[in-house]
């Protein structure tokens, strides 16, 4: 079988571990990447060997070769680029957010829809094979009636004022930051494992440092290689460090859950407990492979990954025998496995689709947008650019 030809657009921090995702499928080949000049992008395609490199992504867009592209840019660019892969007849795989607004967000999705090509938005959490095996679990009522769900997303890559990134500036990142960048995740998970929707939100907000200090010279996302003798100018900070959110599903059931950019020590801790009427369920992002369940009338039980052990839906997630811990870079292969087989296998819709789609990224956007409504007049605000939108 011929290989599903890729283009990749943007090769920051994600667009590398996309690439080596892709690369595990054995069916699909990274053909060419674009960058915001041709010197870069020829220097990018040399590293990860790629045979053909672009310095406009627009003129990648015109080879006929490529039938899938991704989109890694920063978030100000996410709407226009996925306007134009769509436009180009290709399928895509967009980074979150999707766009800059719930508008920009249920255009893209209305046009996707139109135009019949797959669409996927990056929230490789619910890859995760204890996920599918909790999804099953509750869908099985082994957990019963799910009354609470809480947690938080907690990480320290922000902590110091000398911490300084593309996504600090609203113009680029967006008016959210923390809740967009990391509480969209903590959503989608939850939604995907208990199969119930956000619709109402309470929240409460915080820049816990209003004034950073940002480098001269820029730095990477994740890089932490500041040095003594930086240069540095003061920038005031307008999105936040911090959130707090109550929220309403649509069936009734409470949550609340926390995101935090400076609580030291949390690297990437996306964690959240579902409280049933059976039993509970604990999961830690930092301890993937394991899932916790809480019972009242017996001992409390710690279920591990193991293909052994787990659901028939579930076992397809996880590709090694027990005890061999599978992570992130795992559950993102699963969400490209997801995405390419539907490619391959001509699903646009439908049931069989098991992996986040631009319906998926809009909902995020109307999340977010009403979670900024909510801190601004400190009111419950539903969900949704129309609820009828998510009936």
């Amino acid at each position: 079988m011929e290989k599903i030809k890729v283009g990749i657009i943007g090769t920051g921090f994600i667009g590398p571990t996309h690439i080596e995702a892709i690369r595990r499928l054995g069916f699909v080949e990274v053909y060419a990447l674009a960058e915001s000049s041709q010197d870069s992008a020829e220097e990018k395609a040399a590293k990860l060997g790629i045979p053909n490199a672009y310095g406009d992504y627009r003129e990648m867009l015109k080879n006929k070769e490529i039938q899938v592209v991704h989109n890694c840019t920063p978030n100000h660019l996410h709407f226009e680029i996925n306007r134009d892969i769509i436009l180009a007849g290709k399928h895509v795989l967009s980074e979150k957010p999707l766009a800059m607004s719930s508008r920009e967000s249920e255009e893209l999705l209305a046009l996707a829809t139109e135009k019949k090509v797959v669409h996927g938005v990056n929230f490789n959490y619910r890859q995760f094979p204890v996920l599918k095996q909790l999804e099953t679990m509750v869908q099985n009522d082994e957990i019963g009636k799910v009354n609470l769900v809480h947690g938080s997303y907690l990480q320290d890559w922000l902590l110091f004022d000398t911490d300084y990134n593309w996504r600090l500036a609203p113009g680029t990142g967006g008016r959210s930051r923390a809740v967009a960048d990391i509480g969209s995740h903590w959503c989608d998970t939850v939604q995907y494992v208990t199969g119930k929707k956000i619709v109402e939100v309470f929240a409460d907000l915080a820049t816990v440092i209003p004034v950073r200090k940002k480098p001269v010279v820029n730095v990477s996302t994740f890089g932490g290689q500041q040095t003594e003798d930086e240069s540095y100018e003061n920038v005031p900070i307008h999105t936040e460090d911090y959130a707090s959110v109550l929220v309403r599903f649509n069936d009734g059931t409470k949550g609340v859950f926390t995101v935090s950019q400076v609580s030291a020590g949390r690297k990437n801790r996306l964690s959240f407990e579902l409280n049933g009427s059976k039993c509970s369920a604990y999961w830690n992002q930092e301890e993937p492979e394991k899932l916790w369940i809480g019972h009242r009338n017996r001992a409390n039980e710690v279920l591990l990954a193991d293909p052994a052990l787990f659901s028939a839906d579930a076992k397809s997630y996880i590709h090694h025998p027990g005890g061999h811990n599978e992570g992130w870079p795992d559950a993102l292969k699963n969400m490209m496995l997801n995405f390419y087989t539907s490619i391959r296998d001509g699903q646009t819709s439908g049931a069989e689709i098991n992996f986040a789609t631009f319906e998926d990224g809009h909902r995020s956007m109307c999340i977010t947008e009403a979670i900024l409504e909510s801190h601004e007049h400190q009111k419950w605000v539903k969900v949704g650019a129309g609820q009828e939108v998510f009936s």
